[in-house]
This record gives structure tokens, C-alpha cells and sequence, in this order.
């Protein structure tokens, strides 16, 4: 086995160039490039930058014109990010907090999640039932995947973890207990939600 080279392993790390008002753009714009980001996360990725490198331009950073600059050329799109993000979550599985928390996580604006709350209400029995799916759990866990818990009859410790487990990814206990309490689709049908029904309706072919 080759000894590490001394000279090497000692090599001090070269410390990056200080930011000047080119730089900064530069950065901006590679990651804008690269990532889909909301105006507060690229704000706080230069804000970053600039503390790691600090500053060396004759005028002072102007962080904010530059988001602001990116925003009007149409680089970062507060209201598409969101809804890209929300539909993304509903197709994983999750409910209306969890995409609350992605649009406080990523500085979205109000007037800027309308777009996103309104997919997100949109899918919400589709996103239950996926997560369903996942889980194996409400109609999922029939006579192909296994018993679905009885809450009256011993099991309610399961469903109480299952009920856990649909709350922490977002979705309301209405929706939550609908889902887990259904033995089957023809039993969720009989709710008679519109919204369901086509959530029913896409869902069959995945059964």
C-alpha cells in the first residue's frame, strides 16, 4: 500500500475569491440555471455565499435587486415553483400541511400559494390514497395485501398508528379516517363526494 504523500495531504485548501458585484451574478445565475427555487431560497443562498466569502466591490451587495432582477426576467417564478412543489407532494402521498410547510419553508407569498392550495385541495383524496397504497393500509389492505386492522375488535392500536402515520404526512383526520375505516373502493363510493368518486376512478387501474 502507497504511504500518502505528505506534501500533498498538507496542501493548505485555496481560499475562494471574495464576491464582487460580477461574481455575485454569476452565482445567481448558475443557480437559477440549475435549480428550481423560489425568489427567498435564492435570497438566502446568496446571503449565504456572500458570508462564506465576503465582499470586495466598490458598491454595496445588492442582494434584493438582483432576486428582483431574476424574478422579472423570469428566472425564479414564486407561484409556478409552488404549484410544481405541491403537485409533486400530491403524488407522493401527502396532504395540505405538509405542502403549507413546503410554501413557509420556501418564503412563499400568500397571493403566490393560491395556485398551490388549490391543487393541493384539489388531489387531496388522491394524495390519501396513495399513500394508502404505500402503506397498505384502508382498501389496501384487503384479502390481496393482508387484514385491515378492526377498530373494535383489538386492533386499534394499529389503526391508531395508521391514523399517526396519514397525519404526519399532511392530510386532515376526515380525510384520514375515510380512507383507513374503508374495507374497500365500493364502501368509499358510498360516501357519495365527487371528489372521491374520481379519485376512486383513477385509482382502479393502479389496484
Amino acid at each position: 500500500m502507497s504511504k500518502e504523500n505528505p506534501s500533498f495531504s498538507q496542501r493548505p485548501q485555496r481560499k475562494p475569491r471574495p464576491l464582487d458585484t460580477q461574481r455575485l451574478r454569476d452565482l445567481a445565475m448558475r443557480y437559477v440555471a440549475r435549480y428550481a427555487t423560489s425568489s427567498a431560497k435564492l435570497r438566502d443562498y446568496l446571503a449565504r455565499k456572500l458570508r462564506e466569502r465576503e465582499w470586495q466591490g466598490d458598491d454595496q451587495p445588492d442582494i434584493d435587486a438582483l432576486v428582483g432582477y431574476c424574478v422579472d426576467k423570469g428566472f425564479v417564478d414564486d407561484a409556478l415553483y409552488a404549484a410544481q412543489k405541491a403537485s409533486d407532494l400530491a403524488r407522493r402521498g401527502y396532504g395540505a400541511r405538509r405542502v403549507d410547510a413546503m410554501l413557509y419553508m420556501s418564503g412563499i407569498a400568500d397571493d403566490d400559494a393560491l395556485e398551490a392550495r388549490s391543487l393541493t385541495e384539489a388531489a387531496k383524496w388522491r394524495a390519501a390514497l396513495l399513500y394508502a397504497r404505500r402503506k397498505r393500509i384502508g382498501p389496501f389492505s384487503g384479502p390481496v395485501h393482508g387484514k385491515a386492522p378492526d377498530k373494535d375488535n383489538g386492533d386499534r392500536s394499529v389503526r391508531d398508528r395508521q391514523i399517526a402515520g396519514m397525519l404526519r404526512a399532511g392530510h386532515d383526520m376526515h380525510v384520514v379516517c375515510t380512507v383507513i375505516d374503508a374495507p374497500d373502493f365500493a364502501v368509499l363510493r358510498e360516501k357519495g363526494d365527487d371528489g372521491l368518486d374520481a379519485a376512486l376512478d383513477a385509482m382502479e387501474p393502479l389496484v
